[in-house]
């Protein structure tokens, strides 16, 4: 099959050709249709992230059909559409995955970075980490509600009951999100590089009330914010912005360092807290309201062999939306 391999020294992928892996006990083989470019597969083949298995096939907004059933798995069937997400295994007797916290557990597998991802033809998934997708949406268009709208979601849960919420970083996630809070009657304000206008017409087209530059305050206070830019600096701006009480949820995986700050900034029980991974809950709560919510992703398609292009094209923040690799078998 064909597949783009990352081999940890350079970060470019290579196309190759391997071997159709075989599912094991608990498994099942998914011919690959559709795989998003998330930003922490940059995080992975930039060094960010600092211990993949490699070689490594990357990609873990993977939507695709299972093609074969391992040993003991009841639950699927052939030819039904899955979505394989991020967490990709856990070890199901920690104390974190026993008080349902199993996105904290102590020995987890990640699809794209210590099990082989989506950005190939074929890859083997743990049975009880695929969800179940619907038949009629375009598999590209589903393609980056596996991460980008289950973390958006699981961000959005964190920041708690909120009325106004602001969004630093106006890509893949947030503009999922976005469309998700007004559908729950939040209002959004979105924030984006300075000068970038494109994103906050973006923003705007989405339902946002106000879109802004990061660096500008924005018209009234909010009650939570949540960033997705991996850029440190943000925290502090996203502290100044938000009402007492109020909360800053970091949704990446990655982020550049934290400058120092007043305490005052934080003072009147402000909080900064961060969000790690995703738990199959968060699943079977989001892709249902997604529909409800009618989401509708904007994407920029590139053929599997044009994954370095779509990882450069997002390194340089040249994307509206979020890129979706298309594989054809």
């Amino acid at each position: 099959m064909r597949a783009m391999i990352f081999d940890g020294r350079t970060p470019k992928l290579s196309l190759s050709d391997i071997p159709i892996p075989e599912p094991g006990a608990g498994q099942v083989l998914i011919r690959v249709e559709a795989c998003g470019v998330c930003r922490t597969d940059l995080h992975v083949v930039d060094g960010d992230l600092t211990s993949p298995a490699l070689p490594l096939v990357p990609g873990h907004e993977i939507v695709g059909r299972v093609e074969v059933l391992g040993q003991g798995v009841e639950t699927l069937r052939p030819g039904q559409r899955v979505g394989v997400p991020w967490l990709g295994h856990t070890c199901g007797c920690c104390a974190y995955c026993e008080s349902g916290q199993e996105n904290l557990c102590d020995t987890p597998g990640f699809t794209g970075y210590t099990i082989n991802g989506g950005y190939a033809e074929y890859c083997v998934a743990d049975a009880q980490f695929v969800f179940a997708l619907p038949e009629g949406p375009d598999a590209v268009d589903l393609a980056p509600l596996i991460c980008a709208g289950l973390i958006g979601y699981r961000s959005l849960r964190l920041a708690g009951e909120v009325s106004r919420l602001g969004l630093y970083g106006f890509g893949a996630a947030a503009h999922i999100l976005c469309q998700i809070a007004r559908h729950q009657g939040i209002s959004v304000y979105a924030f984006t590089r300075d000068g970038d206008t494109a994103a906050q017409e973006f923003a705007r087209a989405l339902g946002a009330d106000w879109a802004g530059p990061s660096s500008q305050p924005p018209p009234e206070e909010l009650d939570a914010a949540i960033i997705f830019a991996p850029v440190g600096a943000l925290v502090p701006l996203a502290l100044k912005s938000v009402r007492k009480g109020g909360r800053v949820v970091c949704g990446g995986i990655h982020m550049s360092d934290i400058p120092a700050f007043p305490y005052a900034d934080l003072w009147e029980e402000r909080s900064i807290l961060s969000v790690a991974n995703l738990t199959r809950a968060d699943g079977d709560a989001f892709f249902p309201l997604a529909e409800a919510a009618r989401v509708r992703t904007e994407t920029v398609r590139y053929p599997l062999e044009q994954a370095n292009s779509a990882l450069d094209d997002l390194r340089a923040g040249r994307l509206q939306g979020a890129a979706v690799l298309t594989v054809s078998v």
